[in-house]
């Protein structure tokens, strides 16, 4: 059976977002589809998984609403469920930048640019391109050259452009994100914030993949997904490794969670290093209690004691 992944989003108003989460979700479990939606007052974004049929049928519901003019799903082929369960939950923003005065990508946004126009004009000196997801977004896979701010979350993006705005005066900026939904606010802010010649790749990373015209060139790595995939390859005439091992900084695109509850971290690491620090990203987290890495893979304790011994000896050298 096959199956697909759809990605989208749409600025609309809802007016009572706890109440459309709630009979959006019966809908999807209705359809059987399963992924994670967010709606707030200014619209809904998502990402769900099911069948060719399930999907096609989801679409068409949303398309014929009349809240959803316009929308459009980018669509991903792959071979079974991407996610376990089906969420849908109200949220204050869609994405979450905690302005004051929040942006409405209906009054204010950067210039749209196609797949095509947005290679073309990457190249040129007179441009910077600006990364605005996360840093471990950025670090499997990214635009070459592009720009990644030090930041924890996209909420902080705003100062940390702030703090370096000689990065960006007399260039023009182009911005990308996943799918688009980041870019239409932060173009948008930073527009009202005095850039003037500010673009964003419309469709984002996910949409320049699939182009006929770019083929995903310049991009190096992967692009990281919401969903159990965490990465898909973008760039369709080279592959270039960019992401590096949490634990020893060789190329590697393979992503895990801390086995530290408490600590739940995104790291590279390759399965060996994975097994050799018992899925913990530092010597704490291995040890912790309720290491899961542990109780997954049901390793005796005479295992965990010796890895363990193992690693602080190495730390020790």
């Amino acid at each position: 059976m096959n199956y697909r992944v759809l990605l989208y989003y749409h600025y609309t108003t809802i007016e009572d977002p706890a109440a459309f989460a709630q009979e959006h979700l019966q809908h999807c479990k209705d359809l059987g589809l399963k992924g994670r939606i967010l709606v707030a007052g200014e619209g809904i974004n998502g990402t769900v998984s099911g069948t060719v049929e399930q999907t096609n049928t989801y679409m068409e519901m949303m398309k014929n609403n009349p809240l959803f003019d316009g929308i459009v799903f980018k669509i991903d082929e792959t071979e079974g469920h991407t996610f376990k369960k089906m969420h849908v939950r109200p949220r204050p923003e869609l994405v979450n930048l905690s302005l004051e005065d929040d942006i409405n990508p209906h009054e204010i946004t950067g210039e749209h640019l196609s797949p095509a126009d947005f290679f073309e004009q990457m190249q040129r000196e007179d441009t910077v391109v600006l990364d605005v997801r996360n840093t471990y977004e950025y670090d499997v896979g990214h635009f070459r050259g592009a720009i990644r701010p030090e930041v924890e979350t996209f909420r902080d993006t705003p100062q940390w452009v702030r703090e370096n705005r000689h990065l960006f005066e007399g260039k023009r900026v182009l911005t990308y994100c996943t799918g688009g939904i980041r870019c239409e606010k932060f173009s948008g802010w930073l527009k009202r914030e005095g850039f003037e010649d500010v673009a964003q790749l419309h469709g984002g990373i996910a949409t320049y993949g699939k182009d006929p015209v770019a083929k995903g060139q310049l991009w190096d790595g992967q692009m990281y997904v919401f969903d159990e995939r965490l990465t898909v390859p973008i760039n369709q005439v080279e592959h270039v490794i960019v992401g590096k091992d949490h634990f020893d900084g060789t190329p590697c695109e393979r992503y895990i969670n801390c086995a530290n509850p408490e600590c739940n971290k995104q790291i590279l690491a390759s399965e060996e290093n994975e097994a050799k620090h018992l899925g913990g990203c530092t010597i704490e987290c291995t040890k912790h209690e309720r290491n899961r890495y542990i109780v997954k893979h049901g390793l005796s304790a005479e295992h965990v004691q010796a890895a363990i011994a193992q690693l602080e000896t190495e730390l020790q050298a």
